[in-house]
């Protein structure tokens, strides 16, 4: 089967790999039919995840037709049509049982990191029974492959962990996919304010179609300035840190409200700064997290009743044979005006 393979960093290939098969009883294999590319594949390929190795099939996102399942699977059989979460749970462990699924102790986030991936014609699920999704009939599937990793991250990580809450005011850092997923999902609990900060004009364009009250480009240096005059002084309740880079995680401790929450979501993978000289006496809550999925069941309700659109967050389309050009068209989004890319296997 063809599958893109990560290479060590700034290396990677479209190669040629055996179909995988089903080592545990609670496995599944699933054909791809569509997947993506994440911003944290681009940081695996940058040298920041270390827990992803050489010879490694990228990918945690996508949704497919079950082919094969072991014994020990009761909820799926071939031919059904799953959503994969980004997010293996095996639901028994000390943190599944917190829901914690992110650090499921035989689970995680394994798929494209620690085990082979979904950027590839098949890939191999473990605990299948928790860990995929079935698609209702006449669902829009390549919607839904936005709920394997971003809608539930921009939604947990940077609005639940965020404390948004009616009337509030939100910055999101980064308009990226992630950034547009926590701007999408926050509408939910009515803001007064969501103030998106970017170094793209277009992505801010994006962002005031999705239902942004404000935009700034921090291009000029003086996105606090801007943001503390929009908020007549204040600061904002939430900021959302949807990037990843030390400079944007600044930013954020620079606009936030007395008791107001820093929510991470980026990946970083440099040292960033913590001023607490400044934040020590302010009742400033920051909050970490990696996407649990919980989310999920909710996520898929409610984009089936329309009340959200994540298919708007796709701008490009690949086939799988030219997933390198995918990945040259992600990698350079300013210039080719790219949010997600979606990938036909």
């Amino acid at each position: 089967m063809k599958a893109l393979v990560y290479l060590g960093p700034g290396r990677k290939s479209l190669d040629e790999r055996p179909k995988p098969d089903v080592m545990a009883s609670t496995d599944a294999v699933v054909k791809i039919t569509k997947t993506t590319i994440c911003g944290t594949d681009l940081h695996i390929l940058k040298g920041d995840v270390a827990s992803c190795l050489p010879g490694r099939i990228l990918g945690h996102e996508g949704v497919g037709i079950v082919d094969k399942t072991g014994p020990g699977v009761t909820a799926f059989k071939p031919g059904d049509h799953v959503l994969i979460s980004c997010i293996s749970a095996c639901g028994r462990c000390v943190y599944c049982r917190k829901q914690m699924y992110s650090h499921c102790t035989t689970g995680g986030w394994i798929l494209g990191n620690t085990i082979d991936g979904t950027q590839a014609e098949f890939v191999r699920i473990p605990h299948a029974d928790t860990s995929l999704y079935h698609i209702p009939a006449g669902a829009d599937e390549e919607a839904l492959v936005m709920l394997s990793d971003i809608l539930p991250t921009g939604f947990e990580c940077g609005v639940l962990n965020g404390m948004v809450q009616p009337g509030n005011t939100v910055a999101i850092v980064g308009a990226g996919p992630i950034g547009l997923a926590a701007l999408l999902t926050a509408q939910f609990f009515s803001p007064a304010q969501i103030i998106m900060i970017d170094l793209d004009d277009n992505r801010l364009e994006v962002a005031k179609r999705l239902g942004a009250t404000g935009t700034v480009n921090s291009s000029n240096g003086k996105a606090s300035e801007t943001i503390k005059e929009m908020t007549g002084g204040l600061g904002v309740d939430t900021a959302i840190e949807a990037v990843g880079i030390p400079a944007t995680f600044q930013l954020c401790q620079e606009i936030i409200a007395p008791g107001g929450t820093i929510a991470n979501v980026g990946v970083h993978g440099k040292k960033v700064g913590l001023h607490l000289e400044t934040l020590w006496d302010r009742n400033i809550t920051i909050t970490t997290r990696l996407v649990d999925t919980i989310s999920t069941p909710m996520l898929l309700k409610t984009v089936g009743s329309h009340k959200i659109d994540p298919k708007l967050l796709i701008t490009h389309r690949f086939k799988l044979g030219h997933i390198l050009d995918a990945y040259e068209t992600f990698a350079h989004a300013a210039d080719n005006h790219a949010l997600k890319v979606v990938i036909e296997a």
